[in-house]
């Protein structure tokens, strides 16, 4: 029992190191929500830093809050499917295709890699492919 309470704790700060500058709502034991995007963490104390914060009256460059304080962190985009288009591009590319999802990084024929912006590394025919399939599948995920 002990090692599936390690894998849900890894998988817990993945998923949390995965928010790192995406846009997120975090409310406060007090009830306070903070809508900004999330810079960083402490992983000993869930302390969170967020910038260009949204509060009620004003916007704040940036903002701390103590993990003890925190109630609640909601994302507010919806995470982009990198697993999805790492299938999509195996199709094509079968067996040249390997995924990176802590580095939020898809490398394909060893030399192109391609991330949720699209193909970050390599040029040539392949990496064009490689832009067309992503530009496809991000046009049916909207």
């Amino acid at each position: 029992m002990c090692g599936l309470a390690v894998v849900a704790g890894r998988r817990f700060f993945e998923e949390l190191a995965g928010l790192v500058q995406k846009n997120v709502r975090v409310e406060d034991v007090k009830g306070n929500v903070y809508d900004g995007t999330l810079l960083g963490y402490d992983s000993n104390t869930l302390a969170l830093c967020l910038s260009d914060v949204k509060g009620k009256e004003s916007k704040i460059h940036r903002v701390f809050l103590y993990g003890h304080a925190i109630a609640k962190i909601s994302v507010v985009e919806r995470p982009f499917d990198l697993e999805g288009l790492a299938q999509r591009l195996e199709r094509v590319f079968p067996k040249m295709v390997r995924l990176y999802p802590e580095a939020g990084v898809i490398v394909v024929m060893d030399k192109i890699r391609v991330s949720e912006k699209g193909v970050i590394e390599g040029t040539g025919p392949a990496a064009e492919r490689v832009q067309s399939i992503y530009e496809l599948f991000m046009k049916e995920a909207e």
